[in-house]
């Protein structure tokens, strides 16, 4: 009795068959594998990074469960009842809430229409440079005030701006007349805060913009012109539309930062007289956390902070994506 074909031979796998279970995963670990053993080095070196966001950044995401309890110390996490959003709930219906939304959304919006545009005027200014011995000197004077902490930063601000000794104070109310207290009045609180921010973040914030300035094609400034264009034209036509992709991932970035005023240095110019103006959620948090003890509620302010930058940066790079061909993911 001879067998039949159809049984002697296997039967061949029909085209669009899926693989079986399990087989597009093992191909994706023999990739990895071979990913490492053609470069270990370039794993080696971003293992320090990987360990430092894994333990100062995604670990300690394990505590905002507090926020969802009344946590106790002495009882600990596990021990400390639940009580679900009562502290979300109190956080928006408490008095503090408008108030506090409203300073640290003034300041968001003064950081993203002042300071940041700041550096990238300040970086096509250099650009247009053409001593180069200038442009050094330019750039390290104002590279400098970013390696000062914000606690020398005060200080000087402090002095400048002191009551009947600070230079400026006195040279301010010489000119113009009266006795204007910098530092306690609440209308020049955010003023200041934003002289500080562009003083020292400016400069440091210019080396992204140069970088993408050093990377245009110099060959297109040679047909601007060829075709008769002037400086100003070269700089509307050529320089600035080659850096608008890094000023749109930049903006996306910022405006995932939108609630993170920064504590120190709101923290350092805050006094009796402009809490009204200058209490922020950051510094509420410090106020609420540290100083009375309201571990769960200033746990459920940070992550509604969270929260909201998380929903901000998505829908940031989501409208970048839709009318431009920039986009950060």
């Amino acid at each position: 009795m001879t067998n039949s074909p159809a049984a002697a031979s296997p039967v061949p796998l029909q085209t669009g068959q899926e693989p079986a279970p399990g087989a597009s995963s093992t191909r994706r670990k023999r990739s990895l594998l071979k990913r490492l053993r053609r470069s270990p080095m370039l794993y080696l070196m971003l293992l320090p990074g990987v360990v430092y966001f894994a333990v100062f950044k995604y670990a300690p995401m394990y505590g905002i469960t507090i926020a969802f309890q009344d946590y106790l110390p002495f009882l600990g996490m596990q021990g400390s009842p639940w009580v679900g959003l009562d502290h979300f709930e109190r956080l928006f219906s408490g008095p503090d809430f408008g108030r506090l939304l409203s300073n640290t959304l003034i300041l968001a919006f003064l950081n993203v229409v002042i300071a940041f545009p700041a550096p990238i005027i300040v970086a096509l200014m250099l650009n247009e440079l053409r001593k180069q011995m200038l442009k050094k000197f330019i750039q390290t004077a104002i590279y400098i005030p970013h390696f000062l902490s914000w606690a020398i930063v005060s200080g000087l601000t402090y002095l400048l701006f002191a009551l009947d000794i600070g230079p400026i104070t006195v040279l301010f109310n010489e000119l113009f007349g009266g006795r204007v207290n910098f530092l306690a009045d609440p209308d020049w609180f955010r003023p200041l805060i934003m002289a500080q921010t562009l003083w020292k973040g400016t400069g440091w914030g210019t080396i992204i913009y140069l970088a993408a300035l050093a990377g245009v094609d110099k060959q297109l400034y040679e047909a601007a012109m060829i075709d008769g264009a002037g400086r100003f034209q070269q700089l509307r036509h050529v320089t600035i539309p080659a850096i608008i992709p890094t000023v749109i991932i930049m903006l996306i970035l910022n405006i995932g930062n939108f609630l993170d005023t920064g504590f120190e240095q709101i923290y350092m110019l805050t006094n009796s007289l402009n809490r009204d103006v200058a209490d922020v959620f950051d510094t509420y948090v410090y106020f609420m956390g540290i100083t009375n003890g309201a571990y769960s509620y200033s746990t459920a302010i940070g992550l509604f902070k969270s929260i909201v930058g998380l929903i901000l940066i998505l829908g940031a790079n989501w409208l970048a994506k839709k009318f431009t061909e920039s986009s950060l993911f």
